[in-house]
């Protein structure tokens, strides 16, 4: 699974600089073509859209214990802890798929969210939006750069290897952001 790449990512990838958003575009067409409605892109981590999330079944299928709703209180989105009941751990991040919204006053209580769902034991984790293409695929980079030491790069390529995902401009700039403070903190 996309742990197994991580190794040989780390030797050369590390020292690169953030890349340019038209990197990152050039880096995001890469890989995967293709998504389901729901893809594992770090175990026991899922992306999905809005057709998985509003499936009960589906996700009990899968084993999900978690959700974060990249999309809450949006049209095709209206999940809630009352929709999933007390056996799925409910976040809600109300996000528009929009350049000039500030999706990183998010990344942290995302990523935090979920750390803690992957360290309770059997548990397994949804981050969806309506496509789960650009704003649950931004909060789970956010999630692999603040809490797997992954550079912007790296959590791109990892993801990309399981899910065809594409932030807008507006939240590619603000992963770059972050990627240069968690550089300037001292990783790398």
């Amino acid at each position: 699974m996309a742990e197994a790449a991580l190794p040989e990512l780390r030797g050369n990838v590390d020292a690169m600089p953030c890349p340019s958003i038209l990197e990152l575009e050039v880096l995001l067409r890469e890989g995967k073509i293709s998504s389901s409605h729901v893809d594992e892109v770090w175990p026991n981590l899922y992306i999905g859209d809005a057709v998985t999330a509003n499936n009960r079944f589906e996700l009990w299928k899968l084993g999900i214990t978690h959700v974060l709703n990249a999309a809450h209180g949006g049209l095709y989105c209206q999940g809630s802890p009352d929709f999933y009941g007390s056996s799925v751990s409910y976040l809600g991040v109300p996000a528009h798929d929009l350049p000039d919204f500030d999706i990183s006053a998010y990344f942290s209580s995302a990523a935090d969210f979920i750390h803690h769902a992957l360290n309770t034991p059997a548990a397994k984790v949804l981050v969806h939006c309506v496509v789960g293409v650009s704003r649950s695929a931004t909060l789970v980079l956010a999630y692999l750069m603040l809490h797997q030491q992954l550079s912007l790069r790296q959590a791109v390529i990892t993801v990309r290897q399981q899910r065809w995902v594409f932030p807008n401009r507006g939240f590619l700039r603000q992963l770059c952001q972050l990627d240069q403070r968690l550089r300037g903190a001292g990783r790398n």
